[in-house]
């Protein structure tokens, strides 16, 4: 049992230190030239294409991937530093952040040659955006009952029919890889039949709808897939593997850093405001919340290490996500408890913005990527308890 959830330590990278110096240097000076500033839960808020291409022109995009690709076969720490330092600073990378993560490594394991020469040059450039096409209406985080159908029609074309919800960015993005039923459903094997497509987002018959958050914004999005004819070379891997390359597209997408780190601006607001104060129940809440997100920060290394191995950590990576998100909700709630500040977007204290920001994003840290009940049973599958 114990040996699905045992992952080495990651390995101390020289490399990741020096190019996580250069990053800094870097958003000092952004910041300084005022190109951006600091804001709460930006890896899904925070579009910005020319920021995104200022990182592809430094290499710090499609980092692990080969240079035949336009990648630069950096390791998976580099690449943790470089995502570490730029949720840090609340930077917008959200444009980028879904095809850099996890759509171009599933196109490097699933994609056609084709596929992987036509897009993968492009997200690493910073100029071509992904979003993930799973979730449906109804559906909850149930993604064995989707409903989107997508059947061959007469030229070998794919006819698509159905929707997605929670697709984050769609109204900026170029393509979606979206999971659909492609042979009808089996009551003994509800995972059998799904495939995934390679969808261009400006094919007729797609409608994006905007789903806004407490604070009047918009990422979250459903996209309606109306009789939309998709390319019968768009298939992503082969048909009926859909399942287990979406099992494993998850585990790049429920372990990185962002999954703890959405909440790092308030957090770093308030231990500035705490070390100011030295208010005791301030600098205990801040000691308590160090210590977590320390500890999460090591799960999350390790399993980037793993990555870099070559290996698979799906049932870690699930553990990553429950409760590193659970953590961004805990740090609005502690800090909450032990300031005197007006919390507001408007407000003239930072820490008032940040708090207020934070508070109005966390409905969705635990919803996005799969909720934590569903998180706590996909853990317990894989350790055999039920």
């Amino acid at each position: 049992m114990s040996s699905s959830l045992t992952l080495a330590p990651a390995p101390p990278s020289q490399a990741a230190e020096e190019v996580r110096a250069q990053v800094r240097e870097f958003l000092a000076e952004e910041l300084a030239a005022g190109t951006f500033t600091t804001h709460v839960d930006t890896w899904l808020s925070g579009v910005d294409p020319a920021f995104s291409r200022k990182l592809g022109e430094r290499g710090w995009l499609g980092m692990t991937w080969p240079k035949q690709y336009g990648g630069h076969e950096r390791s998976a720490m580099e690449r943790y530093a470089v995502t570490e330092e730029l949720l840090a600073a609340g930077a917008p990378v959200a444009a980028h952040w879904i095809a850099d993560r996890q759509s171009g490594p599933n196109l490097l394991r699933y994609g056609t040659e084709e596929q992987r020469r036509e897009i993968l040059p492009r997200i690493a450039a910073g100029e071509c955006y992904f979003v993930i096409g799973m979730s449906e209406p109804d559906s909850g985080s149930d993604l064995a009952s989707i409903r989107t159908r997508a059947a061959r029609n007469g030229n070998g074309d794919w006819v698509v029919n159905g929707a997605k919800v929670w697709t984050s960015n769609a109204h900026f993005s170029h393509y979606g890889i979206v999971l659909v039923r492609t042979s009808p459903a089996d009551p003994a094997s509800r995972h059998a039949g799904l495939s995934q497509l390679l969808v261009d987002l400006s094919l007729p018959g797609i409608t994006i709808n905007p789903i806004r958050i407490l604070d009047g914004g918009h990422h979250f999005n459903e996209v309606v897939f109306e009789d939309v004819v998709v390319p019968g070379d768009m298939l992503l891997g082969e048909k009926g593997a859909g399942w287990h390359q979406v099992t494993a597209e998850l585990a790049f997408e429920r372990s990185g850093p962002e999954r703890f780190l959405s909440t790092y601006p308030l957090l770093a607001e308030f231990a500035r405001r705490a070390g100011d104060t030295g208010d005791a129940a301030q600098l205990a809440t801040l000691g308590r919340l160090s210590a977590r997100l320390l500890a999460l920060r090591q799960l999350s290394l390790r399993i980037a290490a793993a990555l870099d191995r070559g290996e698979l950590p799906d049932i870690p990576a699930a553990l990553v996500k429950d409760v590193g998100t659970t953590f961004e909700a805990d740090v609005v709630d502690e800090i909450r408890r032990v300031v005197e500040v007006t919390v507001s977007l408007e407000s003239p204290d930072p820490l008032g913005r940040a708090l207020a920001e934070a508070q109005l994003h966390a409905p969705g840290y635990t919803l996005r990527g799969g909720t934590n009940e569903i998180l706590r049973g996909i853990v317990a599958r894989g350790l055999g308890l039920r």
